[in-house]
């Protein structure tokens, strides 16, 4: 009986964190980490990399809290779908719900304070945005950044360029453009899956007068904003191979080892015939669940662009 309610605690509060969606957020982390170390001649610190990431994961775990709290207080989320949280589901109440909140928010903010002092200062003028954004993603009524149409520059802020590029500095110490262009792939995947979850809620935002890319796209046009969104990254990484490799020399170019993310083509392609399937989908849940799945495609992506830089690392100890 004892382990049966443990199990309960702890089952209730996986499916209000949404677990399943924080390698969105910490996968820059780990990119711009080991980008560092290959580039940015750091010495890797284990200990600043774990605070950085661990800080990262309660930090988006209160965002998904609270932004499930504003979409159920605002009617938005009425029913429970496979990927939605602990609030609409009734699992958790509107007090734990908010303490949840507090808490993770008070944790992450704790962890950057503690990286700020040991690195430097300069690292709060990177995550006091991003901390800002967590907060007023959807908190602000009709001013919130979701619901105006400004979400998807709010996760590609926050869970890729200032991801890597905090990361970056926690390991170094030091600004770069690096880890900002070279993290722009696999934050594109972010908005992705972003916009799998407010194509597929369109109906429902109407109905709330809430806008996002995707509401004001309509359904066709979502369609070709989310291909482009999973295919463009492959022409992306092609880009900052290519490109200062022959216009710039003596510029920083991603290695050729970068081709390794060809690998994660099927995905995009099922992700592509779902999509396209959307209206007569093969399983009922392939199109509701669609953001799901292109976070599993940004998570493959993203560990082989983290592998592409590991494997350039050892080519050059040969």
């Amino acid at each position: 009986m004892k382990f049966s309610s443990v199990s309960g605690f702890v089952g209730k509060w996986w499916i209000s964190i949404r677990p399943f969606s924080l390698p969105a957020s910490t996968m820059p982390v780990i990119f711009g980490s080991v980008l560092a170390f290959v580039f940015g001649n750091g010495d890797f610190s284990l200990l600043k990399f774990l605070m950085a990431f661990f800080g990262m994961v309660f930090l988006h775990s209160g965002a998904n809290i609270l932004n499930d709290i504003f979409d159920f207080k605002n009617g938005l989320d009425k029913m429970p779908t496979p990927v939605s949280g602990g609030v609409v589901r009734g699992i958790i109440s509107m007090k734990q719900a908010w303490r949840a909140v507090y808490l993770f928010f008070v944790m992450g903010t704790v962890l950057g304070l503690l990286l700020s002092w040991m690195v430097s200062p300069i690292l709060l003028l990177i995550g006091f945005p991003g901390l800002l954004i967590g907060i007023f993603y959807t908190k602000g009524g009709k001013y919130s950044l979701k619901y105006r149409a400004l979400g998807d520059l709010a996760v590609f802020l926050n869970f890729g360029v200032l991801g890597s590029l905090g990361a970056w500095f926690v390991q170094t110490g030091s600004l770069s453009w690096i880890p900002v262009l070279w993290a722009v792939p696999i934050a594109t995947l972010v908005i992705a899956i972003l916009h799998a979850n407010n194509w597929r809620d369109i109906a429902s935002d109407q109905q709330g007068h809430v806008y996002t890319i995707a509401s004001l796209l309509g359904d066709k046009n979502s369609l070709r904003y989310y291909g482009f969104l999973i295919f463009a990254p492959f022409f992306m990484v092609l880009a900052l191979v290519l490109i200062p490799y022959f216009l710039f020399p003596g510029y920083p170019f991603m290695p050729f080892s970068f081709a390794i993310v060809l690998l994660s083509l099927p995905m995009a392609l099922k992700l592509w015939q779902k999509a396209l399937n959307r209206k007569q989908p093969k399983n009922p849940i392939d199109f509701i669940a669609l953001d799901g799945a292109t976070g599993q495609y940004n998570l493959v992506f993203g560990l082989l662009s983290t592998g592409a830089l590991i494997l350039e690392s050892v080519i050059r100890l040969l």
